[in-house]
């Protein structure tokens, strides 16, 4: 690390922090002016608008926005160096383009670890205060409304229900079938069952037992019997954003759970699980094509170079949000979604670093 690099690493983060704060601001301003209504409608307190919601919802937006505004912290940067004729006296002086690239990569690498680690164990687990408090004070009231819900519980067993009320915790028309192979070993039916808060457990209330052994059926039936089974009250609840609530071992755990129901929406999971994976990197593929495309001296000025920037970021994202989008619709494979706008923007940036004067 040479002289330079301190200073060029220095004026790098001090721009990033300053651009994520002035965003941050006036996302803040722009969100609360649209739930000021919400919080006079619901009575929310003062100082959970402020802890709870506000205090968490900062650093998401922070990381949320992240790479691109690492992307226009670079812009808006070496822009301004090579207004002043300090990228060419860096340069003359034997400099090579690659070497001046250090300090941006850099200070992007600690951005990216950081982002990587935040992104993962720290901002789900603010998201868990922001949106409980979302639910309680902005939202309607959940009501849940599936109908005829099918779910494997465990390697061999499958679950019905005709409906359920998540306010009273009680599902109605409930059977749970044991089969092995392609038989079926197993079947019970009930009129309901009843989620028994002290005891953790569900008790199925009129219930009919059906053993099947090859041609002989018994038939055992009965008024209420506690259970333990691998079914939560919280698996009808409201999963409004709960993918942002889960730490990373969290989210492989609700994953595999997803998989082993064969349940729909876990490409949502998976576009969340992937997505982190990609962020870091996206920071460090921005970073680059930043300083490549805003080295040069521009006869337009400082402002057109900024300008450009903030559109091919808007691109990068809106990129990233139709690839999404077609990802979660099941028409491409979550892997490719996520990492297909990194692969596109570093062949930009191959591109442009053959093509552009610098």
């Amino acid at each position: 690390m040479k002289l330079l690099d301190w200073y060029i690493l220095k004026r790098f983060l001090q721009t990033y922090i300053f651009v994520v704060m002035v965003i941050v601001l006036v996302v803040v301003m722009i969100d609360y002016t649209e739930k000021v209504d919400n919080f006079h409608k619901t009575n929310a307190p003062g100082n959970e608008i402020l802890w709870d919601y506000y205090l968490n919802f900062i650093p998401y937006w922070a990381n949320y926005i992240s790479p691109l505004m690492v992307f226009i912290a670079t812009v808006f940067l070496t822009s301004r160096l090579a207004a002043r004729t300090e990228i060419i006296a860096i340069l003359s002086s034997g400099v090579s383009f690659v070497r001046l690239l250090f300090p941006y990569t850099l200070g992007a690498t600690v951005l990216a670890v950081l982002t990587y680690f935040m992104v993962n164990y720290v901002i789900p687990k603010a998201n868990k205060t922001r949106i409980a408090f979302e639910i309680k004070y902005i939202n309607d009231a959940f009501t849940y409304s599936n109908r005829n819900v099918h779910l494997k519980i465990a390697p061999n067993t499958y679950a019905y229900l005709e409906s359920y009320n998540n306010m009273s915790n009680t599902g109605y028309k409930f059977t749970l079938e044991r089969v092995e192979g392609n038989q079926l070993k197993q079947k019970l039916s009930a009129d309901h069952i009843e989620w028994d808060a002290k005891k953790k457990k569900w008790s199925i209330v009129d219930y009919r037992i059906r053993d099947i052994n090859g041609m002989r059926e018994t038939l055992t039936p009965g008024s209420r019997i506690d259970t333990t089974l691998n079914l939560k009250p919280d698996d009808f609840s409201s999963n409004f954003n709960l993918f942002e609530t889960l730490t990373r071992p969290e989210l492989n755990k609700y994953i595999d759970l997803l998989k082993s129901r064969g349940s729909d929406g876990v490409e949502t999971y998976l576009l969340e699980k992937y997505s982190r994976d990609t962020r870091p990197f996206a920071i460090i593929i921005l970073t680059i094509i930043g300083v490549i495309m805003s080295a040069r001296k521009s006869r337009r000025g400082v402002g057109w170079q900024v300008a450009l920037g903030f559109i091919l970021a808007f691109t990068y994202l809106l990129f990233f949000m139709l690839a999404k989008g077609i990802a979660e619709s099941g028409n491409l494979n979550p892997i490719i979604a996520v990492w297909l706008p990194n692969a596109i923007f570093t062949a930009i940036g191959v591109l442009l670093y053959n093509t552009i004067p610098r």
